[in-house]
């Protein structure tokens, strides 16, 4: 009996680890919007790191996390590393390329909880009524990861960060471009 159990267990951990074997290794998270203002002004929010606190998601679930930016204040070189409470972790951010105004690519590593390098890109395109603006996070994933992938849906999971992420820039470019009409209305 305990021989036949033994034999079911070892037939279940040999499915289990195909099942995990065979998961896709990599990831891709994307979310979109369109901002009622000029690619600019959404632009001007993503690649400069100093700005990122008025919209980033993650700035209002941690608060209280220590920021580190540095290189130069904006563009290519710009550097945003940071330590936060079990929400957000510990990383790194570089913008890798800066195509004003559209394109921002970044190099996000992770260190904590788990350590990963996720090519980032912000897209800013030019659409009747405004910016679509465009949020793509890539990764791999290794055997933890992809065995984590059977109960945790990283789409799910951080595409509801990247929406908050994108509501926060809708905001912010808006509220932008609407008090330089006033200001343009106010000249004249």
């Amino acid at each position: 009996m305990v021989v036949k159990i033994l034999i079911v267990l070892a037939v279940i951990i040999v499915l289990l680890v195909v099942v995990i074997a065979t998961r896709p290794s990599t990831f891709s998270v994307t979310r979109s919007t369109v901002v009622a203002a000029p690619p600019e002004r959404s632009f001007a929010l993503v690649n400069d790191f100093g700005a990122w606190p008025k919209w980033s998601p993650w700035e209002k679930k941690d608060p209280q996390m220590k920021r580190t930016i540095g290189g130069p204040p904006e563009g290519v070189g710009a550097t945003y590393a940071w330590v936060g409470d079990k929400n957000v972790g510990e990383g790194r951010m570089t913008i890798e390329r800066s195509e004003a105004p559209s394109l921002v690519g970044i190099n996000l590593e992770f260190i904590k909880p788990f350590p990963g390098v996720c090519p980032t890109t912000f897209a800013f395109e030019p659409v009747p009524g405004g910016t679509k603006v465009t949020w793509t996070m890539a990764g791999k994933y290794n055997f933890i990861s992809k065995a984590m992938s059977l109960v945790i849906n990283m789409d799910k999971m951080i595409g509801k960060d990247f929406e908050a992420g994108l509501a926060g820039i809708k905001a912010e470019s808006e509220a932008a471009a609407t008090s330089a009409v006033r200001a343009a209305a106010a000249a004249n």
